[in-house]
């Protein structure tokens, strides 16, 4: 009897386990899922099925510019809010871009016509016609397509797609319309031209910098990082693999910023632009930059943001910009960016002149900075006097003016501890679009010129080691002792600020070196390379144009950019050749007109 109950509790108990592994089973596996999902990608089906027949009947009748800019900004948010199955949270980002091949690449099939009115565009397009928009999609891959979409969010296609002439009987020129409206949509985007410039001012990055251009869509959007590719890649822990990014808005023309689900957050201003829900890693809602914002990601890597516009009408030649505050050793901390490299063109208030300059301070990077926004206000001051203005078009000199502002730079500058070398170019157009440039310069940072092949070097070298100051030095007075190449521990003896100094010994000074006026005509070939000494240090003025000359012949057939490349490629060389000192370039590129690029590293 008892061995009977014995048998029968094992059998409770076994059965009991078996029941109990077989609901652990059940909740583990979750067999009803595969009920649900049927049913639900059969239902999904269907209702991509019916929006597909609610497109070709709504979507597709409705203005390619929507009144609603509401609808756009929705679409982008959920853009970025929703992640794919095979997105990289650690480093942030996508591992394969084949996933990302925009559907119309598979094949051509339907066809559907979309009306454009004209008032919806711009009130410069020409009234009567109606514009029509291809929208090609292929219908065998419209199920694979729908619901690759579902996953991955592609971006809709771009605002301006392909672009015919509705037929119309009483229309004989078509043709001639057609063109005339693409190059009104042409000119109207490229002349909406702004130029983003990011630089580090704090961590362990502090420095660096970036810019892009609105309409170079090649580079956009631009990110922010830890890891490459990033576009600018920030040396902090603090920093995710893919941070954050940046990219130009069509609809409003502004720079948007968007935290790409980071882990340590992103700052706007000291506010936090995250995602609400801070464990998600989804991405946050994209929001406008304005000149001047500081960007924090994490808590050290402080970004300023510098956005100019320029219009491409106003630029007539290339025009290159690179800088780098470099390190004393491969892979080492880089070193404090006491460089300031600027221009502007036009000057306020005078087309047909213009500036570019470079400053490299000593002591810290006050000098340089207030000297970089003190020559354009000065010079465009002077310039604005109309008989100044009109003795350099037709004395084609501008000796006085160049002495001038310097003159009243140095006056203005407050830095007594501080000081820096001071380039300036000056180049101006006649009214047959002929050039001229001249050049300004205390210290080290040195401009060389190539006019149909042959050198012009635009700067003298102040340091106090060369003959020709050790002269100057001595006509003061008080001559250098022999083997002596510094004074006061510094081995310039001209710059500007370090007023302490000056007022130490006279024998530091601020008149600047002023270089002959060069005439540069559009079949001269010329370009202009101005850099600071972190760059003249490994590279020779020989070497820099040789340089120059292989890059322009390796880009013959493809001129677009091409000083933003040369710029990039002396900064390259530069940092192959292990410089020691910041290093920055500005290149100008009178071979080729009408055409403008920036780039800031």
């Amino acid at each position: 009897m008892e061995h009977t109950m014995l048998q029968t509790i094992v059998t409770v108990l076994l059965l009991l386990m078996l029941l109990l592994i077989f609901v652990f089973l059940f909740f583990l596996f979750k067999p009803w899922r595969f009920f649900f999902s049927s049913r639900f990608r059969s239902s999904s089906i269907n209702n991509n099925n019916n929006n597909k027949g609610s497109i070709g009947g709504g979507e597709l009748e409705r203005p390619l510019v929507e009144d609603d800019v509401n609808a756009s900004s929705y679409n982008n948010q959920h853009n970025h809010n929703e992640l794919p199955r095979d997105y990289d949270l650690e480093g942030a980002c996508y591992p394969n871009e084949v996933n990302f091949r925009s559907p119309r690449t598979h094949g051509q099939g339907l066809v559907h016509k979309q009306r454009l009115h004209n008032h919806s565009v711009s009130p410069n397009f020409p009234q009567g016609d109606t514009l029509i928009v291809d929208v090609i999609s292929d219908h065998h891959h419209s199920e694979d397509v729908a619901d690759v979409t579902q996953v991955f969010k592609l971006p809709p296609p771009p605002l301006l797609a392909q672009i015919h002439q509705k037929p119309n009987s009483t229309t004989t020129n078509n043709n001639n319309q057609n063109d005339r409206v693409q190059d009104f949509v042409q000119r109207d985007i490229t002349d909406q031209r702004s130029c983003l410039t990011l630089e580090v001012i704090t961590g362990p990055s502090c420095g660096l910098r970036c810019s892009v251009q609105s309409t170079n869509p090649s580079r956009l959007p631009l990110t922010l990082g830890r890891v490459s590719p990033s576009d600018l890649l920030i040396k902090d822990s603090e920093v995710s693999g893919k941070h954050a990014l940046i990219k130009w808005n069509l609809d409003n023309m502004k720079w948007e910023l968007v935290d790409m689900g980071s882990l340590n957050g992103t700052l706007l201003n000291s506010k936090s632009i995250n995602h609400p829900d801070t464990g998600s890693r989804h991405w946050g809602d994209p929001m406008n930059l304005a000149n001047g914002d500081v960007i924090t990601l994490g808590t050290t890597s402080k970004i300023i943001v510098h956005i100019t516009s320029q219009n491409p009408r106003h630029i007539p030649f290339g025009v290159g910009m690179a800088s780098d505050p470099m390190a004393l050793r491969r892979g080492g901390k880089k070193l404090p960016m006491e460089d300031v490299c600027y221009y502007q063109w036009p000057l306020p208030g005078l087309d047909q002149f213009g500036l570019f300059g470079i400053c490299d301070g000593h002591g810290g990077d006050g000098a340089a900075k207030s000297a970089s926004k003190l020559f354009p206000e000065i010079i465009a001051s002077i310039l604005s006097d109309s008989s100044k203005r009109e003795r350099v078009l037709s004395l084609r000199d501008a000796s006085g003016i160049l002495r001038d502002a310097f003159s009243q730079t140095e006056a203005r500058m407050n830095n007594y501890y501080e000081g820096c070398t001071a380039t300036v170019l000056l180049v101006w157009a006649d009214c047959n679009d002929n050039f001229y440039a001249q050049c300004a310069n205390v210290g080290d940072s040195a401009c060389i010129m190539s006019v149909n092949g042959q050198q012009v070097k635009m700067t003298e070298d102040h340091k106090i080691a060369n003959y020709s100051e050790r002269l100057r030095i001595e006509g003061t007075g008080e001559p250098l002792k022999e083997g002596e190449t510094r004074l006061y521990g510094i081995n310039l003896a001209r710059m500007l600020g370090d007023k302490f100094l000056k007022q130490q010994d006279s024998r530091f000074s601020s008149e600047p070196y002023i270089s002959e006026p060069v005439h540069i005509h559009q079949a001269s070939k010329a370009f202009v390379v101005l850099a600071s000494d972190g760059l003249w240090d490994v590279v020779s003025v020989k070497k820099a144009i040789q340089l120059v000359l292989q890059t322009r012949e390796r880009y013959n057939t493809d001129r677009e950019n091409t000083a933003e490349k040369i710029a990039s490629m002396l900064l390259s060389e530069a940092r192959t050749l292990k410089t020691k000192d910041n290093t920055s370039i500005i290149f100008l590129d009178f071979d080729t007109f009408n055409s403008f690029s920036c780039k800031v590293e």
